[in-house]
Protein backbone atom coordinates (compact mmCIF):
# COMPACT_ATOMS: atom_id res chain seq x y z
CA UNK A 1 0.00 0.00 0.00
CA UNK A 2 1.49 3.57 -1.23
CA UNK A 3 0.19 7.01 0.01
CA UNK A 4 -0.26 7.39 -4.25
CA UNK A 5 -2.61 4.56 -4.39
CA UNK A 6 -5.62 6.07 -1.14
CA UNK A 7 -7.78 8.23 -2.92
CA UNK A 8 -10.30 10.62 -0.19
CA UNK A 9 -13.87 10.12 -1.98
CA UNK A 10 -17.31 10.88 -1.09
CA UNK A 11 -18.80 7.63 0.19
CA UNK A 12 -20.62 5.31 -2.48
CA UNK A 13 -23.05 2.50 -1.52
CA UNK A 14 -20.68 -0.27 -1.60
CA UNK A 15 -18.54 0.91 0.83
CA UNK A 16 -21.19 -0.18 3.77
CA UNK A 17 -19.77 -2.73 4.84
CA UNK A 18 -16.11 -2.35 4.87
CA UNK A 19 -16.65 0.99 6.79
CA UNK A 20 -18.49 -0.70 9.47
CA UNK A 21 -16.10 -3.15 9.58
CA UNK A 22 -13.54 -0.56 10.20
CA UNK A 23 -15.39 1.76 12.43
CA UNK A 24 -16.14 -1.42 14.80
CA UNK A 25 -12.50 -2.75 15.21
CA UNK A 26 -11.89 0.87 16.57
CA UNK A 27 -14.44 0.22 19.48
CA UNK A 28 -12.79 -3.23 20.16
CA UNK A 29 -9.09 -2.32 19.71
CA UNK A 30 -9.43 1.03 22.44
CA UNK A 31 -11.77 -0.36 24.55
CA UNK A 32 -14.53 1.94 24.13
CA UNK A 33 -18.08 1.59 25.48
CA UNK A 34 -20.20 -0.09 22.79
CA UNK A 35 -23.87 1.32 24.12
CA UNK A 36 -24.05 5.18 23.68
CA UNK A 37 -21.78 5.70 21.04
CA UNK A 38 -21.51 5.22 17.59
CA UNK A 39 -21.03 1.65 17.77
CA UNK A 40 -24.65 1.60 18.26
CA UNK A 41 -25.81 3.66 16.03
CA UNK A 42 -28.23 2.57 13.19
CA UNK A 43 -27.04 4.68 11.09
CA UNK A 44 -23.66 2.79 11.08
CA UNK A 45 -24.02 -0.27 8.62
CA UNK A 46 -25.51 1.92 6.13
CA UNK A 47 -23.49 4.71 6.20
CA UNK A 48 -24.08 5.98 2.35
CA UNK A 49 -27.68 6.09 3.43
CA UNK A 50 -27.08 8.36 6.50
CA UNK A 51 -25.69 11.21 4.69
CA UNK A 52 -27.45 11.71 1.48
CA UNK A 53 -28.62 15.13 2.34
CA UNK A 54 -27.76 18.30 0.79
CA UNK A 55 -26.30 19.63 4.12
CA UNK A 56 -23.61 16.69 4.74
CA UNK A 57 -20.93 15.01 3.32
CA UNK A 58 -19.07 11.57 4.06
CA UNK A 59 -15.77 11.26 2.93
CA UNK A 60 -13.84 7.33 2.82
CA UNK A 61 -9.99 6.70 2.33
CA UNK A 62 -9.94 4.11 -0.73
CA UNK A 63 -7.38 1.79 -1.34
CA UNK A 64 -7.91 0.11 -4.53
CA UNK A 65 -11.50 -1.05 -3.28
CA UNK A 66 -10.38 -1.61 0.40
CA UNK A 67 -12.09 0.82 2.23
CA UNK A 68 -9.28 1.98 5.51
CA UNK A 69 -11.49 5.15 7.27
CA UNK A 70 -13.67 7.76 6.77
CA UNK A 71 -15.22 10.97 8.20
CA UNK A 72 -18.34 13.04 7.72
CA UNK A 73 -20.05 16.10 8.44
CA UNK A 74 -23.89 16.59 9.34
CA UNK A 75 -26.26 19.03 11.13
CA UNK A 76 -26.19 18.63 15.01
CA UNK A 77 -29.31 17.11 16.00
CA UNK A 78 -31.77 19.25 17.67
CA UNK A 79 -29.56 21.85 17.67
CA UNK A 80 -29.08 25.09 16.18
CA UNK A 81 -28.66 24.79 12.63
CA UNK A 82 -25.66 27.12 11.87
CA UNK A 83 -23.64 24.34 13.89
CA UNK A 84 -22.66 21.28 12.43
CA UNK A 85 -20.88 17.94 13.87
CA UNK A 86 -18.13 16.11 12.56
CA UNK A 87 -18.98 12.57 12.80
CA UNK A 88 -17.93 8.93 12.38
CA UNK A 89 -14.02 9.89 11.79
CA UNK A 90 -12.56 6.07 12.15
CA UNK A 91 -9.84 4.77 10.55
CA UNK A 92 -7.67 1.46 10.34
CA UNK A 93 -4.77 0.71 11.74
CA UNK A 94 -3.26 -0.08 8.38
CA UNK A 95 -3.10 4.15 7.55
CA UNK A 96 -3.23 5.70 11.25
CA UNK A 97 -0.24 8.04 11.74
CA UNK A 98 0.77 8.50 7.63
CA UNK A 99 -1.60 12.15 7.68
CA UNK A 100 -4.32 10.81 6.59
CA UNK A 101 -6.57 11.63 9.52
CA UNK A 102 -5.31 14.87 9.30
CA UNK A 103 -6.00 15.44 5.54
CA UNK A 104 -9.37 13.93 6.04
CA UNK A 105 -10.27 16.27 9.38
CA UNK A 106 -9.32 19.35 7.15
CA UNK A 107 -11.91 18.44 4.30
CA UNK A 108 -14.29 17.71 6.29
CA UNK A 109 -14.13 21.24 8.19
CA UNK A 110 -13.51 23.02 4.38
CA UNK A 111 -17.00 21.03 3.64
CA UNK A 112 -18.53 22.23 6.65
CA UNK A 113 -17.52 25.80 5.73
CA UNK A 114 -18.81 25.35 2.23
CA UNK A 115 -21.67 24.04 3.43
CA UNK A 116 -22.61 26.92 5.33
CA UNK A 117 -21.74 26.14 8.57
CA UNK A 118 -20.35 28.58 11.18
CA UNK A 119 -19.23 26.35 13.96
CA UNK A 120 -18.00 22.69 14.19
CA UNK A 121 -18.79 20.29 17.22
CA UNK A 122 -17.33 17.14 17.67
CA UNK A 123 -17.36 14.50 20.10
CA UNK A 124 -15.25 12.05 20.95
CA UNK A 125 -14.03 9.12 23.76
CA UNK A 126 -11.02 9.86 26.10
CA UNK A 127 -9.47 6.95 24.99
CA UNK A 128 -8.72 8.40 21.21
CA UNK A 129 -6.24 10.92 22.94
CA UNK A 130 -4.15 10.91 18.99
CA UNK A 131 -7.53 12.15 17.69
CA UNK A 132 -7.76 14.33 20.36
CA UNK A 133 -4.73 16.08 19.77
CA UNK A 134 -5.19 16.55 16.31
CA UNK A 135 -8.75 18.38 17.28
CA UNK A 136 -7.02 20.62 19.90
CA UNK A 137 -4.29 21.40 17.43
CA UNK A 138 -7.00 22.76 15.05
CA UNK A 139 -7.88 24.94 17.53
CA UNK A 140 -10.91 23.33 18.63
CA UNK A 141 -11.89 24.00 22.51
CA UNK A 142 -13.20 21.63 25.02
CA UNK A 143 -16.87 22.09 26.24
CA UNK A 144 -17.51 21.21 29.55
CA UNK A 145 -20.71 19.24 28.74
CA UNK A 146 -22.66 17.70 25.47
CA UNK A 147 -24.57 19.73 22.42
CA UNK A 148 -27.21 18.59 20.92
CA UNK A 149 -29.15 14.99 21.14
CA UNK A 150 -26.52 12.81 19.07
CA UNK A 151 -27.52 9.95 21.66
CA UNK A 152 -24.13 9.53 22.22
CA UNK A 153 -24.26 9.44 26.41
CA UNK A 154 -20.83 7.37 26.52
CA UNK A 155 -18.64 10.07 25.05
CA UNK A 156 -16.87 12.29 27.97
CA UNK A 157 -15.34 14.77 25.21
CA UNK A 158 -17.08 17.37 23.29
CA UNK A 159 -15.41 19.96 20.95
CA UNK A 160 -16.20 23.02 19.45
CA UNK A 161 -14.51 25.37 16.80
CA UNK A 162 -15.91 28.70 15.17
CA UNK A 163 -15.24 28.14 11.33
Amino acid sequence: MSKDTIVIREIEPQDNGQLEAVIRACFHEFKIPLEGTAYADAETPRMYESYQNENEVYYVLDNNGEILGGGGVKPLTNFETEICEIQKMYFSPKVRGKGFGKELFQLCMQSAKALGYKKCYLESASQLKAAIHIYESYGFEHLKGALGNTGHYSCGVWMIKDL
